[in-house]
């Protein structure tokens, strides 16, 4: 059995323990405000895009008049033999099940197509990791090609392999890497190297309002419209320990209100009025469509790391909170084992004094 000093020096730890746990929540708590005004001024931007390729999209002789469709390589739909995955994961841990959750879901989806050939671009330290512990990366070979250049080819070795990583990149969110990402993924796309592009991410709309998703990325099959293949939604309990970790907290607990905003932005570009674009209608929807993808990333992106904070504030939550309970069973158990040493040598002292 312990004694007295042993448990004070273990409930001194614990509290030390418990003061750690406390101030990550309450930064984690600063942060998740900081993401989701992040995600908020984010929105306008990709919804006024959406209006614009919209409204373009019926100004533009972009049709084919054969098949009514459009015309435009991101639309093309093809036999999904070679798929991308994004899987976007968190750089740090302390947060639950957060970064399992996703890589849950992402082997879920690799193993739930194994006629195909998957290649993986891991956003995120955690996924990084695990991705390059279960599948190889992806080797190229230097090769000259008919005009004497040296060019890289690829040698795929394994049905699913690695081809990119890139961590860190949600640490400090630029919408210049987003967008290099989106070009890469586009390329590949338009130069049949893959035939589809998913993301794996948490979709986030308030502390109780999230899910993990996949969404297909390419081909595009309807602007401003997402194309969720798979979702899964958090369990009642865990709503209610991420409300009682926000309430604590002083985090709302519902999303703020931005129909009216979102409105707006819907009626931009829309209008049943006779535009006058200074480029052709066409070369304009070429333009804007990569950054229209480059807004769905950044939206995946901004969305994940306001989930990766929140799970992590209910996490260090819920961390204090057992702390503090431990406290209370060592303190309860160190006045059973002190009162127990007194009665033992009032007892001692007694036998003694009866003895003489």
């Amino acid at each position: 059995m312990a004694n007295v000093l042993d448990l004070r020096r273990r409930i001194r730890s614990v509290k030390n323990t418990r003061q750690i746990t406390k101030a990550m929540k309450m930064v984690s708590a600063a942060k998740l405000r900081r993401a989701q005004e992040r995600a908020l001024s984010a929105r306008p931007y990709a919804r006024m895009i959406t209006s614009v390729l919209e409204s373009l999209t019926r100004r533009a002789d972009i049709f084919d008049e054969e098949t009514g469709e459009l015309r435009h390589p991101l639309f093309a739909t093809r036999e999904e033999k070679r798929v991308l995955l994004i899987v976007i994961s968190g750089d740090k841990g302390f947060a639950g099940a957060f970064n399992a959750n996703i890589l849950k879901t992402a082997f879920q989806f690799i193993h739930g197509n194994p006629d195909k050939e998957i290649d993986i671009e891991a956003v995120g330290r955690k996924g990084r990791d695990q991705m390059r512990r279960r599948y190889p990366a992806a080797v190229y070979a230097e090769q000259t090609d008919a005009n004497g250049n040296m060019v890289s080819i690829r040698e795929r070795k394994a049905p699913v392999e690695v081809t990119g990583d890139h961590p860190g990149m949600l640490l400090k969110l630029e919408v210049n890497r987003v967008f290099e990402l989106a070009e890469s993924v586009i390329n590949r796309y338009v130069h049949e190297e893959i035939d589809a592009a998913y993301i794996v991410y948490n979709e986030f709309k308030s502390v109780i309002s999230q899910r993990l998703v996949v969404e297909r990325l390419l081909p595009i099959m309807k602007i401003g419209i997402p194309q969720i293949t798979g979702a899964t939604e958090p369990t009642e309990a865990e709503r209610e320990r991420m409300a009682e970790a926000a309430l604590s907290a002083g985090i709302l607990l519902e999303p703020v209100d931005t129909a009216e905003a979102d409105e707006e932005a819907r009626k931009f570009g829309t209008s049943q009025v006779d535009y006058i674009y200074e480029q052709p209608a066409e070369e304009l929807f070429n333009g804007l469509l990569p950054q229209y993808i480059s807004s769905m990333l950044y939206h995946a992106m901004t969305e994940s790391v306001a989930a990766e904070h929140a799970a992590r504030m209910t996490a260090m939550d819920s961390a204090t909170n057992n702390a503090s309970d431990m406290i209370d069973a060592l303190t309860l158990h160190m006045n059973r084992v002190r009162q127990a040493a007194i009665t033992k040598e009032i007892i001692e002292i007694v036998s003694g004094a009866a003895a003489q």
